[in-house]
């Protein structure tokens, strides 16, 4: 990306005044600028799929605005399907063994946040015993997470 100097060679090697002197390069190589960023494009476009957690659920939708992400270490994620099967991340956990499982994973981590994620046809008495599960287990601050543009109370849809 430099600009260069370049040189006239003339045959005498004498030097001239004026216009034989040494100009400076007027073009920038744009060449390696192009190659960096279509990497990075790459990179970007196989990486931003692999972000959320692979467990599928039909999440309720909502009207709320998203939490703010100020997060240093990735977010643990519990989710629970329609079929009422408990998972961290995308690891299956019985849930009788749920509550140990987040004490230990509570002890190796600095925040105490957490993401629930819950079908919308899970009834409502299952989620609140996986929230009691995230509480005993170490984990206070509970983000429920749902998708955005559902219906708002005034009555109208958003």
């Amino acid at each position: 990306m430099g600009a260069g100097v370049a040189e006239k060679s003339g045959g005498s090697g004498r030097r001239r005044r004026g216009r034989g002197r040494s100009r400076p390069m007027a073009e920038i190589n744009v060449t390696p600028f192009v190659d960096v960023m279509m990497v990075l494009l790459i990179i970007f476009m196989v990486a931003a799929p692999l972000m959320t957690v692979g467990v599928p659920v039909e999440l309720p939708k909502t009207a709320a605005n998203a939490l703010p992400g100020e997060e240093e270490e990735e977010p643990l994620t519990v989710t629970l399907t329609a079929e009422g099967v408990v998972t961290i991340q995308t690891s299956e956990v019985p849930r009788e063994e749920l509550v140990t499982r987040l004490r230990a994973i509570a002890a190796e981590r600095d925040s105490t946040r957490v993401f629930l994620r819950a079908d919308g046809a899970v009834p409502y008495s299952d989620v609140m015993q996986v929230m009691g599960a995230l509480n005993r287990g170490g984990f206070s601050d509970i983000g429920l997470v749902t998708d955005m543009g559902g219906p708002e109370l005034d009555g109208q849809d958003s």
